[in-house]
């Protein structure tokens, strides 16, 4: 039986706010194998960003359990916590804002080899520096650019880079190509697999991109308002979506046909606020096969088929 290197139980996130509790993330479960790629959809506000640093206590989770390589992470103090980011990073969305503008390339990755003692020493720094650029397919020459005299791509490779600096097991990448363009998106993503396969690296991908996910993830969760409504293998996912909202993420993906006559699921209705929500199904308002039972308590996600999961009181009929 393969071994899970992260699993995530009951995580909730709630936020403060003047008309009450915004519930961010709300009783998120899921695990991940080692070298495996889960990668988590969802529309702008889902809960999908704040789910991946949540893991990482960049943003200090409300309640839950997360254990990674078995250990209790919400149990770790500081110190403890600083050794762990070793094997747990994160790969930013805006590569721009994610690089200090007054560092060179390679200061940014020195300050970050001296500062957590991964190398000592000039020369292994700057080695090791060198090493760092030519995985991420940077050019020797530019060692010494700074952030603004590159493009998007090479940028977000310095993020990587940065990011792989600490010799990491298991990495968030919160959307790192929704920034970039197309051709420079695929250079990414195809870099992101090698290093996968390379390492024995394990990846939480955070995209709003079903498209993007697709040949990159080994199971997709989807998100709605800070809950899972749905997990699957990629492959099953996509060949048998069972959640009405992951059907109209998958009928939204563009395909290059000149008539494209697949069936279109529009979305209309009013998006449940995150403030205090009533327990019901979040995703009622904009369903088109919403029913009485659906306003009466939220479902709760429940194994329909083999490792595919799904909250959706419908799906009891199918």
């Amino acid at each position: 039986m393969a071994e899970n290197i992260l699993e995530v139980r009951n995580l909730k996130k709630y936020f403060k706010t003047p008309r009450g509790m915004l519930h961010a993330v709300d009783d998120v479960s899921f695990s991940i194998e080692k070298g495996h790629t889960l990668g988590i959809v969802g529309e702008s506000g889902c809960g999908k960003t704040t789910t991946g640093r949540c893991i990482l206590r960049l943003v200090e989770p409300t309640s839950g359990e997360i254990f990674f390589e078995g250990k209790d992470i919400m149990k770790a103090g500081r110190s403890e916590m600083k050794k762990l980011r070793k094997d747990m990073q994160i790969i930013f969305q805006d590569p721009f804002s994610s690089l200090d503008p007054r560092y060179t390339i390679n200061q940014t990755l020195s300050e970050t080899l001296r500062i957590n003692k991964i190398r000592t020493g000039k020369k292994a720094i700057e080695d090791r520096v060198l090493e760092l650029m030519e995985t991420v397919g940077l050019a020797e020459r530019l060692i010494n650019t700074y952030p603004h005299e590159l493009d998007g791509g090479r940028r977000q490779r310095i993020g990587i880079a940065r990011a792989l600096a600490m010799e990491p097991k298991f990495i968030v990448c919160d959307e790192p190509v929704s920034a970039l363009d197309v051709s420079i998106q695929a250079q990414i993503l195809n870099l992101l697999e090698d290093l996968q396969e390379k390492l024995g690296l394990s990846y939480i991908f955070i995209t709003h991109d079903l498209a993007v996910v697709n040949h990159f993830a080994d199971e997709i969760a989807v998100m709605y308002l800070g809950q899972i409504v749905e997990k699957a293998p990629t492959a099953e996912l996509f060949e048998n979506p069972l959640h009405p909202y992951t059907q109209a993420l998958l009928s939204a993906i563009p395909i290059p046909e000149v008539l494209d006559e697949r069936p279109q699921t529009l979305l209309t209705g009013e998006i449940s606020s995150p403030i205090e929500p009533k327990d019901e199904c979040r995703f009622s308002k904009r369903c088109r096969f919403t029913k009485d039972r659906c306003k009466e308590c939220g479902p709760k996600l429940v194994e329909v088929k083999p490792g595919h999961y799904v909250a959706c009181r419908r799906c009891g009929d199918l």
